[in-house]
């Protein structure tokens, strides 16, 4: 008998790898959102426990910005600090990384990590030297990061409209993000951090023979085009990739950094000359603060989801237990069935529907394995028996619980 020692040949079509790739990016996607907030949540705790609530004073407008290797961030920083008046200086990232482990990563052109980076900017963010303003240069770079400076904006947001009409109001005023990034391409910034490393290098050499001004640091990416090269592409396939989230959330400025400097300084004007119509007024911003986003609501209602269910377990187990043998055996297999239409209505006259609670528990059993469910009660009249004298037909009522379940259908793929 003849052996073969080919490999199985992977048979599936183009449109399952594509939708098999879709998942494993979703999933991706997913657990950094996890991850971010998770990690927020963390380092806005340390940062609440170090400076109290109450001190969680930020500038009422940040411009974050962010670059490709050699797109002049910190030429134009100033750029945009001088146009928007603002009287401190930036907050440079790669400054607050004076960690040995961090400044390894960042000579080896890597990024270091979600956590630490977010817990130095926020911290330098409360220095009350950047009330009115201030420009971030470097952060966010990952789509944790995004995902967490989100979550910062959303926080800001919380602090204002808790802090309304009180005496701590000034303190907590209406956050105003805007994003900036400069964009140039591979080539330019391989050309431009190489040079910028030999004219450090020349510099450094005149400090040392005539003893005159100070030595400047020189990034390892800037003397070997390798890592140079690696530090365009972690950007180009990190940070650029992340920043595009933030489009449809801040003010976002995409700005061609190729030319001169004075070209590149205009096109930066005119673009933060831009003032969105959408963007609300204080007043009319805190008249509507009362109303909770949708997205804290979520947040609480998960958080209550979860409180409810444990208390089903601890408080009321029989019941509970009676209810999830009724939807797993009797309602499930029907939901099933419906897989593709997403759709299902399932009819039951159980006895344990009756229990006050039963319905609530039904809800809260689907809503957290995904699914979004309600139920309506039906009483119909029914046929019962004769009336011996009359010869009437007697009717009784029947109750009649329908539960109605949607979700996300499977999509069938047409050949």
């Amino acid at each position: 008998m003849a052996i073969s020692t080919e490999e199985p040949k992977d048979e599936s079509s183009p449109q399952q790898g594509q939708a098999s790739k879709k998942s494993d990016n979703r999933q991706i996607r997913d657990l950094e959102i996890k991850d971010a907030q998770i990690i927020f949540n963390s380092v806005w705790a340390d940062i609440e426990s170090e400076y109290g609530r109450e001190n969680l004073s930020f500038p009422r407008e940040i411009l974050w910005l962010n670059g490709a290797p050699g797109s002049g961030k910190g030429t134009h920083t100033r750029t945009a600090m001088e146009y928007r008046d603002f009287t401190a200086g930036p907050i440079v990232v790669s400054e607050l990384l004076k960690s040995p482990e961090a400044k390894k990563r960042i000579d080896a052109g890597m990024l270091v990590g979600d956590r630490e980076v977010t817990y130095l900017v926020l911290s330098k963010l409360l220095d009350p030297s950047f009330e009115s303003g201030c420009v971030v240069d470097g952060y966010p770079r990952t789509k944790v990061q995004v995902e967490c400076l989100k979550h910062l904006y959303a926080k800001l947001n919380e602090l204002r409209a808790e802090y309304l009409s009180t005496l701590l109001t000034h303190r907590f005023p209406k956050p105003y993000f805007q994003i900036i990034v400069l964009f140039i391409d591979e080539p330019e910034s391989i050309k431009r951090q190489l040079l910028r490393g030999e004219r450090a290098e020349i510099h450094n050499e005149e400090v040392r023979q005539s003893g005159v001004g100070e030595l400047v640091e020189i990034r390892k990416t800037d003397l070997d085009e390798d890592a140079a090269r690696n530090r365009y592409r972690t950007f180009k396939d990190v940070t650029y990739e992340s920043l595009k989230d933030l489009r449809e959330v801040f003010h976002y400025h995409y700005v061609n950094a190729h030319g001169s400097i004075d070209l590149v300084r205009k096109r930066i004007i005119n673009e933060l000359k831009y003032q969105s119509s959408l963007e609300l007024e204080q007043g009319t911003f805190d008249r509507l603060a009362q109303i909770p986003v949708a997205s804290r609501i979520v947040v609480h209602a998960r958080q209550e989801l979860v409180k409810r269910l444990d208390s089903y377990q601890e408080q009321e187990s029989e019941l509970f237990e009676r209810v999830v043998s009724l939807v797993l055996d009797k309602f499930m297999p029907i939901v099933l069935r419906h897989a593709i239409s997403g759709y299902a209505i399932v009819n039951s006259e159980d006895g344990v529907l009756d229990h006050p609670l039963a319905s609530a528990m039904i809800l809260d059993i689907f809503s957290e394995r995904g699914y979004h469910a309600t139920v309506d009660i039906q009483r119909e009249e029914i046929p019962d028996k004769i009336d011996p004298k009359t010869f009437k037909i007697q009717t009784r009522f029947k109750k009649v619980f329908r539960i109605h379940v949607r979700f996300s259908g499977s999509e069938i793929r047409r050949g």
